[in-house]
């Protein structure tokens, strides 16, 4: 059977359905929602039939539109915090009608007091709203479209920012600048850092369903701090709910590399199933007084201590199990309490808990040295094959209480976050060392990372429209590595043997109590209304960083069986029961005191900004200054306590100046400076060593580290075609003075040791582009498209007469790519998104000089670089009334990860590149499928 093409049967078929069309929609109102008194449009407001489900939203410049039958209709408009407009016997007819609505605030008589409401920054539109008024160069991303895509938790969430790229899966870098680069407020508090080793904070933490909105401040001004050079980051979670609910969430995850396979850890390492340890972590409780914290290191003070009678868990063994899949559960009450005096009470409280598996096998985990020309072949400093075997659970507690008065020109909210990740993992090392050793490691590893916020804040807004906001939070953090085991094996002496064990336990905590008050007030001068702000912020910080090594010793005496350190099974055959006691196998404290250190930070500062619209323009010009003063308290002898402070004092002044031109009501420029710095952190300052399993290496601090000051210049063009839609072009410049580096020096000749330093300066440029665009022009309805991407240029330039290599800044992307493609029926309830990502090479591991520079040998170690990969991330989720099912594919490709470094050299004369893998590993695949239920 065959079908013919009817020409005249399709144009009849279109006119049909044309005037069919025009039949059922022969009528029209539009027009514009704006605020009564600021003129302001209001977007997200509401026209509804009443009677019926029909009716049209507001986009971002206020603009609605309806379609109609003919007839005569009741129009009910709404928004949050206004008064409702009932509007009867609205007569539509073919030609249609403009219908524009001025909404007053829901105010409640005070005197001479006005009421504005508060703008919801959750759903795309209006943070794009935000954006497009803002005074200063932001991104963000909101709940809504946190939603679509998916994404567990804030890391996965903030990579979709323009310029925002991960490193390590859980450290934000933005515009190419490392972690250490980047401030992070939540709720309007400054957060602890929740790493032992580095300014970082682990946005992996959060979990999604806490977010409201994340906002990525680019350009300075005077009322943000000025340590953050690539974004100030400002995470808002969840606040007063807009109606009664009780929503419940479980789900599972697969992963094709881990799951329904062999998944080996250790029974001395467990942890319980909300992740917390077992009871016997804790070296000071689980000593029973057998060990002094802190003993003199003569013999007759520090005896050998028996292992069997120490009270801490000594089962070594390691197990095996088949994981069947991933659980997440996720709960959250909203409650609202609207009383008659006209007072509102709201209530949001979430629990979250997800419970993980993660196998990395076959591992490659080297560094190389230069390559050896002169024999043609590689020059390792290390060569091993790892195995690691992680599982994380993460728990995750909200609950923000808000209070609107009788007058809705105050606000009261008392916001809390706690969230917790433990890690418990058991990895295993083969290969070789530089000397060159076989070696065969094992680490027993499980740490847990913890977070507290809590926050008080008062928003005020007056008659003559000044505004005055406040807050007092206080922020917690810890991190504890409660017993870090190591296994060490060798064939320095000619076979395989037991060379070293030990235990480490490292406890980390910090607080910090913040408060920070805002003040703006409005001018009227003539036809100009210029805009005052002025303000203050206070910070006071402590960390305390203690840490603690037992080693393990053994006499060669009868009383332990001949040979026994060469049995290869060290598990079951040496470190057991009969071989403990003060003449076997016995412990001892490797005594350093130089590793603990305690930090104090005071920061005190003010600040003044003047907002000046004139016409077209705006120029928004301010200064800020910082007193900001650290005392690092550490030892100074490693045999005994010593502590001595050292001071550290900052005073400067920050200006700044950000001006914005408004071609038309939908095209803008944006121009901006400012002055920025970036501070030494306790740990970079301390002489405490950290061992890096995945390094390799030791971690050292540098106490001669001074502060790196920035130069910053932004320019944009914003363009908003229509509703939630954008295009963005910026272009950014940044010049350091003595930016901090993260370099290493060999010890021994073939040892790396990381440490800090000061370069002599470094510069960062680059493009950013953000499209945002609905496809309904093209037929596709209800479909969108964003794409953002990055080109990004760096270089660092050292000082003459140090071993390290000028080069672009480590962790810097030459280029970003996002883009994402979506679809969202809210009549049918169908949502539906795919993403793609892909990064450009960036430095993961520094290069630097091998050699003596004088004598004419110096080579240098290639810089090692994480290669490009692309990934894939489907998502598919499906609404019927309260119930809603998501079903997801992660890294649909599972490409594998590769770390290598490059070397151009010259081998019998012929110019080559060597190319060599330090690290690579495949991922594996996520399917993941999570089912809710709203009550």
């Amino acid at each position: 059977m065959s079908m013919k093409l009817d020409l005249g049967k399709i144009l009849f078929l279109i006119l049909l359905l044309t005037l069919s069309t025009m039949a059922a929609f022969a009528g029209n109102i539009k027009g514009t929602i704006t605020d009564k008194q600021t003129r302001e449009p209001l977007t997200g407001a509401t026209v509804q039939i009443v009677g019926t489900t029909q009716g049209a939203v507001a986009d971002m410049d206020g603009n609605y539109s309806l379609d109609l039958n003919n007839g005569t209709y009741t129009l009910a408009v709404k928004y949050i915090g206004y008064k409702d407009i009932t509007m009867p016997g609205v007569k539509v007819t073919q030609a249609g009608i403009t219908l524009n609505f001025e909404m007053e605030s829901d105010a409640q008589s005070l005197g001479e007091v006005s009421v504005t409401a508060v703008a919801k920054k959750n759903n795309e539109i209006a943070l794009m709203q935000e954006q497009r008024r803002s005074l200063v160069v932001q991104s963000g991303v909101s709940a809504q479209q946190i939603a679509k895509t998916q994404d567990k938790d804030a890391s996965e969430v903030i990579k979709r920012v323009p310029g925002v790229s991960i490193i390590d899966e859980k450290f934000v870098m933005v515009r190419g600048l490392s972690q250490r680069y980047n401030n992070v407020w939540m709720n309007g508090s400054a957060v602890p850092s929740s790493e032992a080793d580095s300014r970082a904070f682990s946005f992996d933490i959060i979990p999604s369903s806490q977010l409201d909105n994340m906002v990525i401040i680019k350009s300075p001004a005077p009322e943000y701090p000025a340590d953050f050079t690539g974004g100030f980051i400002l995470i808002n979670t969840k606040d007063m709910p807009g109606s009664n609910s009780f929503n419940i969430s479980v789900g599972t995850s697969i992963n094709d590399q881990t799951h329904f396979k062999d998944f080996l850890h250790s029974r001395g390492s467990s942890m319980d199933w909300l992740g917390f340890g077992d009871g016997f972590r804790n070296l000071n409780a689980g000593m029973k007084g057998k060990l002094n914290p802190y003993p003199n290191q003569e013999s007759a003070k520090n005896p050998p201590m028996d292992i069997l009678n120490n009270g801490l868990n000594n089962d070594w063994t390691v197990k095996n199990k088949k994981p069947i899949g991933d659980l997440k559960l996720n709960l959250s009450y909203n409650r609202r309490w609207e009383m008659e005096s006209g007072r509102i009470l709201g209530m949001l409280a979430a629990v979250n808990y997800s419970n993980t598996y993660k196998t990395y096998l076959d591992m490659e985990n080297s560094l190389y040295g230069p390559y050896d020309t002169t024999n043609d072949k590689q020059v390792f400093m290390r060569k091993a094959t790892d195995n690691q075997y992680s599982n994380d659970v993460r728990l995750g507690a909200l609950l923000n209480f808000t209070f609107q008065p009788r007058s809705t020109n105050h606000r009261y909210e008392w916001k809390n976050i706690f969230n917790q990740i433990a890690k418990d993992r058991y990895s295993e090392r083969v290969g070789f060392n530089a000397q060159p050793d076989e070696i065969n490691t094992m680490e027993y590893y499980y740490s847990t990372r913890t977070t507290y916020n809590t926050q008080f804040t008062g928003k005020h807004t007056f008659a003559n429209n000044d505004s005055f906001d406040w807050s007092v939070g206080y922020a917690y953090a810890n991190r504890n590595l409660p017993d870090r085991r190591l296994i060490e094996r060798d064939d320095r002496n000619g076979a395989m043997a037991l060379s070293d064990v030990s235990r480490e336990f490292i406890k980390l905590d910090e607080h910090i109590a913040s408060a920070n008050a805002n003040y703006r007030h409005d001018f009227q001068l003539g036809e100009i209304a210029p805009s005052l702000k002025a303000g203050f912020y206070g910070e006071y910080r402590t960390r305390t960083y203690n840490t603690r090594v037992l080693r393990y010793f053994w006499n060669p005496t009868n009383t332990l069986p001949k040979d026994f350190e060469y049995d290869e099974d060290v598990v079951h055959n040496i470190l057991i029961d009969s071989n403990y006691g003060v003449d076997k196998i016995y412990m001892k404290e490797d005594i350093n005191y130089m590793n603990n250190y305690e930090g104090k930070n005071t920061q005190l500062s003010g600040y003044v900004g003047i907002n000046v619209p004139i016409s077209a323009f705006s120029i928004y010009a301010g200064v800020r200054y910082e007193y900001d003063r650290q005392e690092l308290i550490m030892n100074t002898k490693q045999g005994e306590e010593s502590k001595r402070s050292t001071f550290y004092d900052y005073k400067d002044l920050f200006p700044s100046v950000n001006a914005t031109y408004k071609l038309n009501e939908k095209h803008q420029l944006r121009l901006a400076y400012g002055k920025s710095v970036n501070r030494p952190e306790f740990r970079e300052l301390s002489t405490s060593v950290y061992y890096d399993f995945d390094l390799g290496s030791g971690v050292l601090g540098n106490a001669d580290l001074k502060a790196a000051y920035i130069q910053n210049v932004d320019l944009r063009y914003e363009w908003y075609p229509s509703n939630g839609e954008q295009i963005s072009v910026a272009l950014f410049y940044k010049h350091f003075e003595n930016p901090i580096e993260w370099t290493y020096t060999m010890t021994g000749g073939t040892n790396p040791l990381y440490s800090y330093l000061n370069a002599k300066g470094a510069n960062n440029y680059g493009v950013e582009v953000d499209i945002r665009k609905n496809l309904d022009f093209i037929g596709m309805r209800n479909f969108s498209l964003s794409f953002n991407g990055a080109w990004i240029k760096s270089k660092v330039q050292f000082n003459e007469g140090t071993n390290n290599i000028d080069r672009p800044m480590q962790g810097q992307s030459p280029y970003l790519i996002n883009l994402g493609l979506f679809y969202n029926n809210t009549e049918s309830g169908w949502n539906a998104a795919v993403l793609y990502n892909r990064i450009g090479k960036r430095i993961i591991g520094v290069g630097n000089r091998y050699g003596s520079s004088s004598e004419g040998d110096a080579r240098n170690i290639p810089n090692s670089y994480e290669m490009p990969r692309n990934s894939i991330d489907l998502s598919l989720s499906k609404k019927w009334g309260k119930l809603e099912i998501k079903a997801a594919i992660r890294d649909l490709l599972a490409e594998r990860y590769y770390f290598k470094q490059f070397e151009d050299v010259k081998v019998n004369g012929q110019a080559r590149t060597i190319e060599e893998v330090t690290r690579s590993y495949k991922p594996g695949r996520n399917y993941n499928l999570t089912i809710g239920y709203s009550f």
